[in-house]
């Protein structure tokens, strides 16, 4: 009798306990279990001899076990909701699980530990949700980057990596991380977006929507550009959905993105070096080898460094209707970049025959921006005429309107317009049987006319 009053006790504390002092010790129960869980099975849970069924089943073993030894009382929905709880902590990517699967989040970021920001509708917020430790968060961060092979310790602190569901993943520990471990992910849609739904959002008008449709059609060499986190790689996903369905297309990625909707596409990723420093395969080799693979199309999902030569050498060779992206802050900017990263390449080459190269490459420059209100918009679409001295001439085909203010709820009310010019390379879309019709590169609204965009 003894031995039950103690227990008897702690289960009437428990239960006459307000809701947030519940909720706390739930919280603190949780963490018992759950570090009960990992101290039992250790490496079983990382044994790639079992499957995901025969481990959530000895999971759910450990923690029924605690919760025995424990001894606490909890209704049924509670205890249900507990061992979901921590199964799915242990089994999936912890705490942040739910938010990964949460519709609304955009993107998930742990500061460390205790400090998880989530961000939804393009704003950032604290989220409730946190790890129990570094070792727990290290240990999710170890579990996301060995699904696609690759590794972050002490010699390696740094990692791009990607979710099954092509979600990008960038994590940062000690010693670079200061307070970390750094987790970043970036969610992608279950359903890649579509044109229809950059129009709907109002990121692209249906005007621009038809340009842009002819321009990859017609074989444009195109450059994305736009800040992190602009919308560039969803941008270049909804470009590549213009390609003809009988065109080979070869994709080449630092960590696989790019969810194009046709047959035939070849798909390359840069790989890192192993733990002895060596076998790492950079972009700049992927676009090489792209070249020998007959390809109609080469993607680049983003240009960071030298492979700018070989993309740029990949345009001026006959593989019109090439697109890639890249980090700016304009479309001017992201001519310079490419300059700079071509440079980056060691070639001794002169700076007008790098502009050359670039302004008979590039055709056109399609800009992206996050705009203060968290929307992503296009904001530039501009036309790469050529050289006048040593200089590429830009010239914008449509601009985003700011003069439209800001309506009551802090959202930008403009869209974009056309400057009322035609593009010089419309004489080329024709000699492809592409009409680029007036309407257009009219002032007035276009009517949204969007169904089969052609």
């Amino acid at each position: 009798m003894s031995d039950q009053q103690p227990q008897f006790k702690r289960w009437q504390e428990f239960q006459k306990t307000p809701g947030a002092q519940r909720q706390e010790q739930l919280e603190e129960l949780r963490l018992r279990v759950h570090q009960f869980v990992i101290e039992q099975l250790g490496p079983l849970l990382t044994d790639q001899r079992h499957s995901d069924t025969e481990t959530r089943k000895l999971v759910h073993e450990q923690v029924h076990k605690a919760l025995a030894e424990e001894a606490s009382a909890l209704s049924g929905s509670e205890r249900a909701q507990l061992v979901q709880d921590v199964s799915d902590d242990v089994m999936g990517y912890g705490p942040i699980d739910r938010l990964i699967k949460e519709v609304g989040t955009t993107e998930v970021m742990c500061n460390g530990p205790k400090n998880v920001f989530v961000e939804r509708d393009g704003k950032i917020e604290k989220s409730d949700v946190e790890f129990v430790d570094e070792t727990h968060l290290k240990r999710v961060i170890d579990k996301i980057v060995a699904q696609v092979g690759r590794r972050i310790d002490e010699s390696s602190p740094m990692v791009d990596a990607r979710l099954p569901d092509g979600s990008r993943v960038n994590a940062v520990i000690h010693p670079v991380a200061l307070g970390g471990p750094f987790l970043t992910i970036r969610k992608f849609s279950a359903n890649p977006y579509t044109v229809l739904d950059l129009i709907n959002f109002d990121s692209i008008t249906a005007q621009v929507a038809h340009f842009v449709d002819a321009c990859v059609r017609g074989r444009l060499n195109v450059v994305i550009s736009g800040g992190t986190g602009s919308g560039k790689t969803t941008m270049l996903n909804v470009l590549s959905s213009f390609i003809p369905a009988d065109e080979r297309i070869v994709t080449v990625e630092d960590a696989k993105e790019l969810r194009l909707l046709q047959d035939h596409v070849l798909s390359m990723e840069a790989r890192p070096a192993n733990i002895e420093g060596v076998g790492e395969i950079k972009i700049r080799d992927l676009v090489r080898n792209a070249l020998r693979m007959r390809p109609d199309r080469i993607i680049v999902g983003e240009v960071r460094g030298s492979e700018a030569l070989d993309m740029l050498q990949a345009m001026n060779t006959g593989h019109d209707g090439s697109l890639t992206t890249v980090h700016s802050n304009a479309p001017r900017d992201a001519l310079s970049r490419i300059e700079t990263m071509t440079l980056m390449a060691g070639m001794d080459l002169p700076i007008r025959a790098v502009r050359e190269q670039m302004a008979s490459a590039i055709d056109m420059v399609v800009h992206v921006s996050r705009l203060r209100d968290g929307s992503r918009r296009i904001t530039h679409v501009s036309e790469v005429m050529g050289m006048e001295g040593d200089v590429i001439v830009l010239q914008d085909i449509y601009l985003y309107d700011f003069g439209m203010g800001i309506d009551e709820e802090g959202r930008f009310r403009g869209h974009l317009k056309s400057t009322g010019i035609r593009p010089t390379f419309s004489e080329r879309l024709a000699d492809h049987g592409i009409q680029l019709p007036p309407e257009l590169f009219t002032l007035e609204p276009f009517a949204r006319r969007v169904v089969g965009l052609r």
